[in-house]
């Protein structure tokens, strides 16, 4: 795997918004509607900036498949963090759904380890490229990483036929959430 660069960014918000497109944890936060896929780039538009900032923004070495991991001990308030939410608010959520984002939020991280972690906020596949060890191949580089770093790993899912892969990575259920979806919590 390889770090991505700015330049990277079209591409990795690309390949996010098609593979979380059904997401319900992505579609529970985003306004719905007619430009229901622009928002979900938005998103990920967001996080990226973000995991640019405050984590790593991974490739694949032949660029099919994309991981963002935050570590959220070193995410600051700055004014680039605070432009960045008011864009993810005016672009994605809208400001109807402000406060169901902020509570979300809240019972997510009530739920989370205070200690150093690194989190998987998205991993992706091309879906033109999925079923081909794509995913797995960047998922034990993203370990190995984590493990170099010396942080655990976490990361939730909202897609319970997901959680097998997970579990192959030696990923165990911690906890659940239930936002009228069931949000999965794992780590390893």
């Amino acid at each position: 795997m390889t770090r991505a660069i700015k330049n990277d960014k079209d591409h990795i918000i690309s390949i996010l918004t098609k593979s979380f497109d059904t997401n319900q944890s992505v579609n529970y936060i985003v306004l719905q509607g007619h430009k229901r896929e622009e928002r979900i780039a938005a998103l990920m538009d967001y996080s990226f900036e973000l995991c640019f900032l405050f984590g790593d923004v991974w490739l694949s070495d032949d660029r099919s498949a994309c991981a963002l991991v935050m570590y959220p001990h070193r995410k600051r308030i700055t004014l680039r963090s605070i432009i960045l939410d008011i864009r993810l608010i005016w672009q994605a959520i809208g400001l109807q759904n402000i406060k169901r984002a902020i509570d979300r939020e809240n019972k997510i991280k009530a739920k989370q380890t205070k200690d150093p972690m690194a989190y998987l906020w998205f991993i992706g596949v091309d879906p033109q490229f999925q079923q081909q060890g794509r995913g797995s191949r960047l998922m034990a580089d993203l370990i190995a990483d984590a493990r170099e770093k010396g942080t655990s790993f976490f990361l939730e899912t909202s897609t319970p036929e997901n959680i097998p892969w997970y579990e192959r990575f030696n990923f165990k259920i911690y906890e659940q959430l239930d936002l009228s979806y069931i949000l999965y919590f794992l780590k390893q």
